[in-house]
Parts: structure tokens; sequence; C-alpha cells
């Protein structure tokens, strides 16, 4: 099974059009175009009924004491965990694609809505539901695609995995708003193939392009 992208190369730098935050003229970061990109997948395995798309940030700083705050460093060494920036799940068996800004084309506070989508496909909660949660201007239900805002004093570049999953079984067992984790549980057993895109991106000027 193959997956490519028009909008990014495997392993490089991902384009502030698919990203939540770019570096701010003034300050740290500002707003992006938080459009998805655009995806394609082909070779999956005979008996696929579904396909599953998930983006995650390995990279997420375990501890957010240091996160976002002036003349601190996020540590190299502090241990890391994963952050779900986009959750779909049920597409159908004849999808081939996701267009570029599909399902995101903007920074949209207080969230998208979801699950269902109009194909029968759903979307699940991405990890800025919680991580917006005390902020009176943006907490909400964060369904959908919205791209990479990595800490901007964070010391190591963050990588981005789109990974495409052909599934055997045409819905996955789970239901209501769910996350990337409840996901995955989900797909354990029904996984026949996969096939990943990573990027990077770091909003520190101090850490290497």
């Amino acid at each position: 099974m193959q997956v490519t992208s028009q909008s990014f190369v495997d392993g490089a730098v991902i384009p502030g059009t698919y990203t939540f935050c770019i570096p701010a003229a003034e300050g740290h970061v500002c707003l992006g175009s938080n459009r998805n990109p655009q995806l394609s997948w082909s070779g999956a395995p005979v008996g696929t009924r579904s396909f599953a798309v998930i983006c995650h940030d390995p990279d997420v700083p375990s501890r957010g004491d240091d996160v976002n705050q002036e003349d601190r460093q996020v540590p190299a060494d502090l241990p890391r965990t994963d952050f779900f920036h986009w959750v779909l799940i049920d597409l159908p068996e004849t999808t081939q694609a996701i267009a570029e800004g599909e399902h995101s084309r903007e920074v949209t506070p207080n969230g998208k809505p979801g699950p269902d989508l109009p194909d029968g496909s759903r979307h699940g909660l991405n990890d800025y539901t919680g991580w917006f949660a005390g902020d009176e201007q943006m907490k909400g239900n964060y369904f959908g695609y919205d791209g990479p805002c990595p800490p901007w004093n964070d010391s190591i570049r963050h990588r981005y995995l789109f990974t495409v999953y052909a599934l055997d079984v045409p819905a996955l067992a789970i239901s209501g708003a769910f996350n990337g984790q409840q996901a995955r549980n989900a797909m354990a057993g029904h996984i026949l193939a996969q096939a990943s895109l990573t990027v990077t991106y770091s909003l520190n000027p101090a850490v290497p392009a």
C-alpha cells in the first residue's frame, strides 16, 4: 500500500498552509491557513472494507511546565507523548483520495462540527479539544483536521505522521464523540495494511531547519 500527497514532500517541512500556527512578524506565532493537505493512496489489499486516516505528533511534551514560557526552553530530553491532529474513520472502500481543504480551510474557534460526514465517514475529536478546554474564546469540540502548532520554545523539531489504514470492516465499533486513541483501539485486529508520510515543523527560530 502506498500513500502520496501533492501538498508536501515526505520527510520535508510541512508548508504553513497546512498548519494551525505560523511564525509571527511580531511576537512568537499567529494563526496559519490550517487547510487539510491532499492525500492519495493505492494498493490496498483484497478484503479492504474501509479506510481510516490519522495524523499525530509523537513529539509533544509530556509536561507543560516550560511550554511557551518566556526565557525558557522545553528540554530535548523531556519524555514525549502523542497529540492527535486528525482522526477520520469509516471512509468507503472506494475512496482513493482526500482533496486539499476538503475537511478544513481555516482555524475555526470553538471547533468544527462532527462526527458524521455526508459519505458515511466519521471524524474523531482531535487533541485541540483538550488543549483549549480552559480557554473561553477557543474551547469546544474540535472534530476533523487542525494542523501543527508546536510550542514556540521547544528544543526539538516535531514530526507529523499522516497514516492511512486499510481495514477489514466497513465501520469501526465505536460510537459518539471519540478520540484518536479510541479509534486506534477500535482498529486493533482489523488493519490489513497501512502506509504513512512524515513531515516536520518547528516554530522555534533556534531550531535548525
